[in-house]
This record gives structure tokens, C-alpha cells and sequence, in this order.
């Protein structure tokens, strides 16, 4: 599973003047008349091979590319049994070689550049929120984490409950009724306790509760403002019976509404604030502009949006064309796609990236963002 420190570390690399190849395979088990896994793969590296016989690159980038597509060759070769997508970063002269599964497909793609092409990567992750399920009932519990759609049972609780006997001790109907609600509460102010401590330790970004459907909402409303704040939904789930691809199916379910609904808000408050004048704009220009000042506090972007730019690796200027930064002066370096240096740009800068894969009206600007302060004039606008 991917780590939140290898994917910091990918976003550090550099090839340091070597090409870096980033590659994305999609896997497909068991998809009838589809091409082979094999044959994709040696489709993506073809693509590349002339550049590593291209005399017009120095003798040390060639190099390092053939060494990239034997590399890449030797560790893809065995189709993996799972769906979703192997991406590869590697640059044999440098020693780089960085392996990530994703676990929903990706385009099918292979690009040589300077620095890694991550936002593929980027867009899949940021769908995944690291979620704790539970699934509850008066006295047991089960507690679950979700991420990448992989769950594992975290632990078991098992609280004391009315047995048949004590329920026939003499006591009345009221008596009974009370003692079991007692029991209850102390077994959900337990587990409330025991959510807490996990969304302190573990780096939970939300909460799913289970259960059958007349006993959820009373832990529900137990739940102290904190937790509820982070419940993403609950589903109807038997703890007796449930299995792990139980749990997984039905908290994927709630985690592709809750983002569909988060990216059509977004998409919502960047154009009202636009139509506001209120620290937002839309359209690749303006937004590339406002990430060359770390003005962005919030990116959008239209998940299928790849366009050729150029970059100052001196002053961090993006643009779509240019061969002087407006800046510095200094020379611009092309780039494959100028949304993906702007979503890494944006990341550094500590702001959040959202990719948008719902047909919004985002879909004709390409990219939208809300601002951290107001932009200064564009400096093509004042030539």
C-alpha cells in the first residue's frame, strides 16, 4: 500500500539533468478481448526506445534510459491478479526506481521528462480518505480501516449485555429496560472512547458507522460533535455475518458520494466566488499565474486535462507558451503538462489539489482555484 512518505518522496524527484520515465499500466485480470498485459506494456516502452538511440541526447541520458526500460521490463513482467493501475518512476542514472499500486484505473500513458508525471497518481489518491468503520450494535463492536479500497479489522469490542436469567431475576419491565439502556451507553461511551484514540494515532480523516439499521442511529447520537463532524454515512451491515469485502463494498459506496458531492460544492464555490469577485478564478491562464505567486489555496482541475507548457525553474513561473520567464529573464523549460507542474507547485506551497472528474462547468476552464490573497496584474498585461 502507498505510504504518505513515498509519495512526498516522488514528489521530490529529479532527474538532475537525466530524462525521469513515468509510466502508468493499467491491469485489467480476466478482461476478455483485451490486449494482453504483456503486450501494453512493451507497447508503452516502444514508445520510448528510439530516444534511447537518439545521438542527439548526450551519451549519459541514453544510458539511463535503456537502463530504465530493462529495469521496468524485469520488474512488470508478471501480470499482477488484482485490477487497478502500477505506476513506475525511474531514472537509471540516478538510481531512481519508485513502484506505486493504485487501486482504480488510470489512462494508459508513458512520459519522459525532467521531473516525475504524478498527478495521474495525485488524482486517484485523492479519493482515497483514510476511514474508520464500525460496525456496532448494543454491546460488540467491530472496527475497521478503509484506505485505497483495502479494509483490515482493526479490533473486536465486547461489552456486558442482559443475558436471559438476569432479565428474569424479579425484576419489572421499566428495571430491565433501564439496566440494558445503561449497559449500552457505557459500551458506546467505551468505543467512543476507543474512536478517539484511533483518529488521534491512526490519521483517520473520517468515520462510517454500520449496523442494523434500527440500532445505528442511537450510537449516532452519542457521538460527540468531533466525531460526527467526520461521519461520512452509515450502512447496513450484520457484525455476526459481515465480511471484510462486505465492509469494503459498502464504505466505497459512501466514499464515491461523499465525492461527488465534494467536487460539484467546489466546483459551486469557485464560480460563485469568481462571480463575486472574492479571491477565486478559473481558466488555465490566470490559474497558472496564481500558482507562480503561491496564491492558491485550493486547486481544481479537470482530472482528464493534459496541456504542454514551460516552466522557470528559477522564479517557479508556469505558462502554456514562453521562452523568457516575464520575471527573470531566464530561458523556460518545456514541459508535457503544465496542470500537472501547477498541481505540484500547489502542493509545495501547502495548498490543497481536487481533481474533478464529475461534467461540471469546470470542464471548458480546465482549472479553477480559490485564492489566498487577490492576484496583481498579469505581467503580459502590462507590456
Amino acid at each position: 500500500m502507498i505510504t504518505q512518505e513515498q509519495v512526498d518522496r516522488i514528489l521530490r524527484l529529479d532527474g538532475n539533468g537525466l530524462p525521469l520515465v513515468s509510466l502508468y499500466l493499467p491491469v485489467e485480470p480476466d478482461l476478455p478481448g483485451r490486449r494482453t498485459y504483456r503486450a501494453r506494456l512493451a507497447g508503452l516502452l516502444d514508445r520510448i526506445r528510439p530516444l534511447a538511440d537518439d545521438h542527439s541526447l548526450e551519451h549519459a541520458a541514453r544510458l539511463s534510459l535503456r537502463d530504465d526500460i530493462a529495469k521496468i521490463e524485469q520488474r512488470l513482467g508478471e501480470e499482477p491478479q488484482r485490477p487497478g493501475t502500477v505506476v513506475v518512476f525511474s531514472c537509471g542514472g540516478n538510481g531512481v526506481y519508485e513502484e506505486v499500486w493504485l487501486p482504480r484505473a488510470a489512462h494508459e500513458r508513458i512520459v519522459v521528462d525532467a521531473a516525475p508525471f504524478v498527478r495521474p497518481m495525485l488524482a486517484v489518491l485523492d479519493e482515497f480518505h483514510r476511514i474508520c468503520a464500525v460496525v456496532v450494535d448494543e454491546a460488540t463492536a467491530q472496527i475497521w480501516e478503509y484506505h485505497l479500497d483495502e479494509v483490515r479489522e482493526l479490533e473486536a469490542i465486547r461489552d456486558r449485555t442482559l443475558r436471559g436469567p438476569e432479565r428474569a431475576a424479579g425484576l419489572g419491565e421499566d428495571p430491565v429496560r433501564d439496566m440494558a439502556d445503561e449497559l449500552s451507553k457505557r459500551h458506546y461511551r467505551r468505543l467512543i472512547g476507543e474512536l478517539k484514540r484511533l483518529f488521534k494515532e491512526g490519521g483517520f480523516d473520517l468515520l462510517a458507522v454500520g449496523g442494523h439499521p434500527y440500532q445505528v442511529p442511537a450510537f449516532i447520537e452519542f457521538l460527540p460533535r468531533d466525531l460526527h463532524d467526520r461521519l461520512v454515512g452509515r450502512f447496513t451491515a450484520d457484525r455476526d455475518t459481515a465480511t471484510a469485502a462486505d465492509i469494503r463494498d459498502k464504505v466505497r459506496v459512501l466514499v464515491t458520494d461523499r465525492a461527488s458531492q465534494e467536487q460539484e460544492r467546489l466546483v459551486g464555490e469557485i464560480l460563485e466566488a469568481v462571480a463575486t469577485k472574492h479571491h477565486a478564478t478559473v481558466g488555465l491562464d490566470d490559474t497558472l499565474w496564481a500558482g507562480s505567486l503561491a496564491a492558491i489555496r485550493t486547486l481544481a482541475v479537470d482530472t482528464e486535462a493534459v496541456v504542454p507548457g514551460v516552466v522557470c525553474d528559477r522564479d517557479g513561473l508556469l505558462a502554456r507558451t514562453g521562452e523568457q520567464c516575464l520575471l527573470c529573464g531566464d530561458a523556460l523549460r518545456e514541459v508535457p503538462d503544465v496542470i500537472g507542474e501547477l498541481a505540484k507547485t500547489v502542493i509545495e506551497d501547502s495548498g490543497e489539489v481536487r481533481h474533478i472528474e464529475m461534467e461540471t462547468d469546470l470542464r471548458t476552464h480546465l482549472t479553477g482555484a480559490l485564492l489566498r490573497f487577490e492576484l496583481p496584474p498579469h505581467p503580459i498585461d502590462t507590456e
